[in-house]
């Protein structure tokens, strides 16, 4: 991969708070800094800020946009703090949960469960949910940020058909760990998933069913970027994955789990962080009017 050996990258979208939301993250994980900020003018949001980060090793974009979309706990992040990798793993944990907590609120409180020593699920203030986990060092071994699935409502129950799905679509693909629930565990029905990873393009993910009265759904405040190289690829996962033809629009898709993607060519980093303004905004205004990208016309933009 040229510049980014991370295929999938995570995509977040904010109202105004999209570099500020970085800064405070990149001030709570270690091995963690922004990359690059780039402001494009004239979107249908007004200007916006493009935000390229990375926590813990794991590269992250996002955007600031309008509040046209709100993040929640549907997509999250497990943080495995290993102690067998990690000096004081519990403690870093707590101080992690800490400053997370700051204006955030305790989905599932910091302590111990059947499944770790030591876990809380929290939201933080910016609306994004994090999983912290003390990890079994006895487990294969996992990256330390993982995005998390959580199917819920009329989702519930298809995260074994999902993850097959996803797995037939991606490359260097591996089924990881699958647990069922078990009976009497209400409302979630036996067999259905209670926990489960995966690893699509050499990234893991992780996707569990829940039964439970939950008030959110997947929508595009979180969205996976696929790096494609030719237009071969982009036309591969956008047939693949796009289900909903209304929710085509600038690279972006929705697949039929109502997951948002977009495919985007791996160059379009390069032209916009890059660029000059003008050849910035020429690409702007080509993208903004297309649903798949086609990188053919993107270079005329750029080289124009």
């Amino acid at each position: 991969m040229s510049k980014t050996n991370q295929k999938i990258v995570p995509h977040l979208w904010y109202d105004k708070e999209a570099k500020e939301a970085a800064e405070f993250y990149i001030s709570i994980f270690p091995d963690s800094k922004i990359t690059n900020v780039t402001t494009i003018h004239d979107t249908p949001s007004g200007d916006s800020d493009i935000v390229s980060f990375e926590l813990w090793g794991q590269k992250f974009m996002s955007i600031s946009a309008g509040p046209y979309f709100k993040l929640n706990p549907s997509v999250s992040f497990i943080v495995n703090f290993d102690p067998s990798r990690e000096k004081d793993a519990e403690e870093k944990l707590d101080d992690v949960w800490n400053k997370l907590s700051d204006g955030g609120t305790a989905l599932m409180p910091l302590d111990k469960y059947p499944f770790s020593e030591r876990f809380g699920w929290i939201q933080d203030k910016f609306g994004l949910s994090w999983q912290l986990i003390l990890t079994n060092p006895e487990g294969e071994e996992r990256p330390p940020v993982v995005p998390s699935l959580l199917f819920v409502g009329d989702n519930c129950g298809k995260t074994e058909e999902a993850i097959n799905f996803y797995l037939s679509v991606f490359k260097d693909t591996k089924q990881g760990i699958i647990a069922r629930y078990p009976k009497g565990m209400e409302p979630d029905k036996e067999g259905t998933i209670m926990f489960s990873d995966f690893r699509l393009e050499n990234q893991w993910f992780s996707a569990m069913d829940s039964a439970h009265e939950h008030k959110f759904s997947f929508n595009e405040a979180f969205s996976f970027m696929v790096y494609c190289e030719t237009q071969e690829e982009i036309d591969h996962y956008w047939e693949s994955l796009s289900a909903v033809p209304e929710a085509e629009q600038c690279g972006w898709l929705k697949d039929k789990f109502g997951i948002s993607w977009q495919i985007v060519p791996t160059e379009m980093d390069e032209m916009m962080s890059k660029g000059t303004p003008e050849q910035r905004a020429r690409v702007t205004k080509a993208f903004l009017k297309m649903k798949k990208f086609d990188l053919a016309e993107l270079r005329n933009a750029y080289k124009d």
